[in-house]
């Protein structure tokens, strides 16, 4: 199984098969317009136009699980960030990426790429936030907040998940490695 094997919805309601990025380098991230990470799109704007002319597209699926951080319709999230933070590359409909009602594409992220710590600028704050959460945080795969983002490599596999909080040079540097 790979990331090719499944279907999402655009803003618009249409669903998009995934086999449509066949043989690009992805990198999938949960977004939200109104959290601490938003500036992100800053960087991830810069990483997507530094590589995309070599089959590089981050995909980004809005989700309002953490903090009602993502308020609107996908449709709305979506032109506030064309406009706002010039977001150039596909958005999807917002989701939620755990628990009952999860998207399925996310279910398997995740468990291709397990949680494994938070690490990086900012991390000892977001874990402070995460034990009042959920003081078993680290004992499961769950997305832990906004920004959280998975690289997958051209045959589709996920290979590697960056907690929020890890380095965009980081994600940057291995965005370049496996093209």
């Amino acid at each position: 199984m790979s990331i090719y094997d499944f279907e999402v919805k655009d803003t618009s309601g249409n669903m998009v098969s995934l086999s449509e990025y066949e043989g690009k380098v992805l990198l999938i991230v949960n977004s939200a317009t109104k959290c601490g990470f938003t500036p992100q799109y800053t960087e991830l704007n810069e990483i997507f136009n530094e590589f995309k002319d070599e089959g590089f597209v981050i995909l980004d699926f809005p989700c309002n699980q953490f903090g009602n951080q993502a308020p609107g319709t996908g449709e709305e999230i979506a032109a506030t960030c064309r406009s706002e933070y010039l977001v150039p590359y596909p958005i999807f409909e917002k989701i939620e990426v755990n628990g009952e009602n999860e998207e399925p594409l996310y279910a398997f992220l995740k468990q291709e790429q397990p949680f494994k710590d938070i690490t990086g600028e900012g991390a000892r704050k977001l874990k402070m936030v995460l034990k009042v959460m959920d003081r078993h945080y680290k004992d499961n795969n769950d997305i832990k907040w906004n920004f959280t983002k998975f690289l997958i490599d051209r045959e589709g596999n996920p290979v590697q998940r960056f907690e929020p909080t890890e380095s965009l040079d980081d994600v940057r540097a291995k965005v370049k490695e496996l093209l």
